[in-house]
């Protein structure tokens, strides 16, 4: 019953931006780190960012200086603010949170930038 839901994702064009969120629900009596992954088809599903119960962030290479990680621990909630967004940043983002005593997924957002 435990379940992470994302929202957000969209087609933007390149340097744009976009603003995904990430609200757990269900019975829920801790939440420690949590994230965000992207994956194309074909690849291994690749961290973008991490952050900390505690708000200590994780950045990938790639979209440092660009997105950036925060939590809501009131709403339940984790966002990804992306500017400045490349046509390589298309992909699927997926949610993942460390939720009571395991790893929860959402199902994925898609996100498209333009060139």
């Amino acid at each position: 019953q435990v379940q992470l839901v994302e929202s957000g994702g969209g087609l933007v064009q390149a340097g744009g931006s976009l603003r995904l969120s990430c609200a757990a629900s269900g019975s829920i009596f801790s939440i420690n780190a949590m994230g965000w992954y992207r994956q194309a088809p074909g690849n291994q599903r690749e961290l973008v960012a991490t952050i900390t119960s505690g708000g200590r962030t994780n950045y990938a290479d790639s979209v440092k200086g660009r997105f950036t990680i925060s939590r809501d621990n009131a709403k339940k909630t984790v966002y990804l603010q992306m500017t400045s967004l490349k046509p390589e940043d298309t992909t699927v983002y997926y949610c993942a949170g460390d939720l009571n005593t395991r790893r929860y997924w959402g199902q994925g957002t898609q996100v498209t930038v333009s060139s």
